[in-house]
């Protein structure tokens, strides 16, 4: 080889190329990996408070399926494209649910490593002392009388609470050195898990309740009027559990006997008061009541179920009279079309007697149709009517009278706050007049029938929501909280103790060097004081005082 030679490099061997089941495993290791660590579950966590903003925004199917599809209609481009995306059912959407079970999963994954390393933890005995305590941000050098083992034994009568481990040995072990490891703050560790845990459990448990859980919304005049919740259709509306099929609903029966809404002088509402008859259980077979008072926010509680006071209004009452003196009266609830003045709109059908007309067409052909306004407190400007006041002061209503083919017969779906307009184009439904009446004035048509205004009541629009998981959501919020101030509160320390002999003896009396350092595992926010305190506890506030000005 000569001098312009260099030496060549012996080549390396190419890395064995794996093969697809073993990429196919290092890929899953790797997603697993990155869906299980703690970035990934807070990222999960942001996402799934991201995504409930739409449901907190946008009305939901689920809550009010009128508003939906006003919603919709008035948006006639973006609004079917929003709802295809389900973002008018966003906590029961697929991507809703993608998030959660994901945010789920990462969970389960980060706490279950956790607990393992926390139980070894807990099995373990604390560190030995550094070689030189020296270095430590806290250390205290002084000396005591008595012996090392004096001195350690009351040294760790002091530290109770603490993990201890004592050990021979050291840089001075031929000097007969002692050491003490003490730690203590493993609750906070704990309590970082249980707030964790109990997360999981939180959204296993809200699951649960959308499995196993039903709503429904029903109606009722507030004026002794009762329901059973035997079946769905014993509701105006019902979502039933992702597992219910709609049988074996949880019995209870509700009798409304009166509400009482208060009023600022603005008309502002301040409080929602209906009293209520229940029977829940044995109550059933037994045929006894229970009472029980709703308030907004102050449900009935009763078992796995809640009823809810959500809403309130006015249910006038008709009479129709017909030419013959045969009568009907129906009491209705009016739909609020102003939140403000409950000025409300609605709707009815009224069937002639049976018998009065024998062939049906006829008797078709003179139902009488009622629709139009109600106001609680009736300002009138001109003709026109309004309200003035929520509360029923002064209750008016302003009607238009039908007669003819009102769909009662037809099979075909009606609206319970408005007629069918293609009745009225058709000629089917015929307007027959248009007036202004307070309670006990009535109006006569020209073939003699009496429509009457008799007056309103109140109505309450309840709520009966069934989650068998409710109080565990409870449990396990209270949980997370207490989980949280544990590791809030509780702060991580270590502190190690080195005593050997001071190689003096005084007035026949053995001194021994004592070396403290301390370390704080978690924050560093007051350590400095604490550790002072805890040096003037171990050795006494002469020896603390000499270690400070040996420090110094």
């Amino acid at each position: 080889m000569t001098a312009t030679d260099t030496p060549t490099a012996a080549p390396q061997p190419a890395p064995p190329r794996q093969g697809p089941v073993a990429r196919a495993v290092a890929f899953a290791r790797n997603t697993w990996r990155g869906l299980t660590s703690m970035r990934t579950a807070l990222v999960l966590l942001f996402l799934l408070a991201l995504a409930a903003i739409p449901g907190a925004l946008l009305p939901q199917r689920s809550l009010n399926a009128g508003k939906v599809d006003d919603y919709i209609e008035a948006r006639p481009t973006l609004g079917p494209f929003m709802d295809k995306l389900e973002l008018f059912d966003v906590f029961g959407s697929f991507w809703f649910t993608a998030i959660y079970v994901l945010l789920f999963v990462s969970l389960v994954g980060c706490i279950l490593p956790r607990c393992a390393d926390h139980y070894r933890a807990l099995r373990t005995r604390p560190v030995p002392a550094p070689r030189n305590l020296g270095r430590l941000p806290l250390h205290a050098e002084t000396t005591v009388e008595g012996s090392p083992e004096a001195v350690l034994a009351r040294v760790r009568g002091q530290l109770k609470g603490w993990r201890i481990a004592e050990r021979a040995g050291g840089p001075r072990a031929k000097d007969g050195e002692l050491t003490l490891s003490a730690e203590k703050g493993y609750l906070r560790e704990f309590g970082n898990l249980v707030f964790h845990i109990s997360l999981v459990g939180l959204l296993a448990t809200v699951a649960m309740g959308k499995l196993f859980g039903y709503e429904g919304q029903r109606i009722l005049i507030a004026n002794g009027e009762e329901f059973c919740t035997t079946s769905p259709a014993s509701f105006d509306s019902f979502r039933a559990g992702v597992t219910l099929d709609g049988t074996g609903l949880n019995p209870m029966c509700i009798r409304v006997n009166d509400f009482k809404a208060d009023y600022l002088d603005s008309g502002q509402a301040e409080m929602f008061t209906s009293n209520i008859d229940y029977q829940y259980g044995d109550d059933i077979t037994s045929n006894t009541w229970q009472q029980a008072e709703l308030k907004v926010n102050h449900p009935l509680r009763v078992g796995s179920d809640r009823v809810y006071l959500q809403g309130h209004g006015f249910a006038p009452t008709f009479t129709v009279t017909w030419p013959n003196g045969e009568t009907r009266t129906e009491t209705l609830q009016f739909a609020p079309s102003d939140a403000r003045t409950f000025l409300s709109s609605g709707a009815m059908r009224f069937d002639p007697p049976g018998g009065m007309f024998p062939d049906a067409d006829e008797r078709r052909r003179n139902q009488i149709a009622i629709e139009g306004l109600f106001a609680p407190t009736a300002a009138l400007h001109g003709s026109l009517l309004s309200s003035a006041f929520p509360a029923m002061q002064d209750p008016a209503v302003a009607i238009d009278i039908y007669k003819g083919d009102a769909g009662l017969d037809t099979g075909s779906p009606q609206s319970l706050f408005s007629l069918n307009g293609e009745l009225i184009n058709q000629g089917r439904l015929v307007k027959q007049d248009r007036v202004n009446l307070r309670p006990g004035e009535s109006v006569t048509l020209a073939d003699g029938t009496q429509v009457r205004f008799d007056g309103a009541t109140d109505f309450v629009n309840l709520q009966v929501s069934h989650d068998p998981a409710q109080q565990w959501v409870l449990v396990s919020a209270l949980a997370m909280m207490a989980g949280l101030l544990v590791s809030l509160l509780v702060k991580r320390r270590r502190v190690w103790v080195r005593v050997y002999p001071a190689g003096t003896v005084t007035d026949g009396e053995r001194r021994t060097v004592v070396e403290l350092g301390g370390l704080a595992r978690t924050d560093q926010a007051g350590w400095g004081d604490e550790f002072d305190r805890l040096v003037a506890r171990l050795l006494g506030h002469d020896a603390a005082g000499r270690a400070e000005e040996k420090n110094a």
